[in-house]
């Protein structure tokens, strides 16, 4: 019986996708200077003076240092009595791309100071050859951590030395 276990678990492992609420995801690809300045490009900008607020749309490119965020739409949050930037709001199907890693969902907060980014709605996170799907993602770009909630999915094979 105890010769049968390895080969029962890789078929196991195998037969279907590991289901869970929460995994913890390892991000080495999406950790980011945050004090690097940070671009905007876009088709169009509207500014609202009274409330603070900047709207970029229209294939919308946000580059940090290797960091690339697009969206069909960012709006830009000025921190309270500064201009500085407190936040970016991306919206219309956001992709987060770094050299080694990708994360896909439909709206995402960046938020520049604590270097949070979370991404909500059908999100699917690609690191080389493996992927995880939930419909949270939260990563801290200052240290690469992060976490994925909400019916995490993901595929494993074995020996292949992929992992989330």
């Amino acid at each position: 019986m105890l010769r049968l276990f390895p080969a029962l678990l890789s078929l196991a492992l195998m037969a279907g996708p590991a289901l869970a609420q929460q995994a913890d995801v390892r991000f080495g690809g999406l950790r980011q200077d945050t004090t690097l300045p940070v671009e905007v490009n876009a088709d169009q900008l509207s500014v609202d003076q009274a409330n603070g607020r900047a709207v970029f749309s229209g294939n919308v490119i946000v580059t940090q240092g290797d960091m690339r965020l697009t969206a069909g739409q960012i709006e830009v949050i000025y921190a309270e009595g500064t201009t500085g930037i407190e936040r970016l709001e991306a919206t219309g199907g956001v992709t987060l791309v770094s050299p080694q890693d990708a994360a896909e969902s439909r709206e995402a907060i960046y938020t520049i100071d604590s270097g949070m980014v979370v991404m909500t709605g059908a999100v699917l996170l690609t690191q080389g050859d493996a992927a995880i799907s939930g419909e949270r993602l939260t990563v801290n770009l200052k240290d690469g951590t992060g976490k994925m909630d909400g019916r995490v999915r993901t595929i494993f094979t074995p020996g292949s030395g992929n992992r989330p």
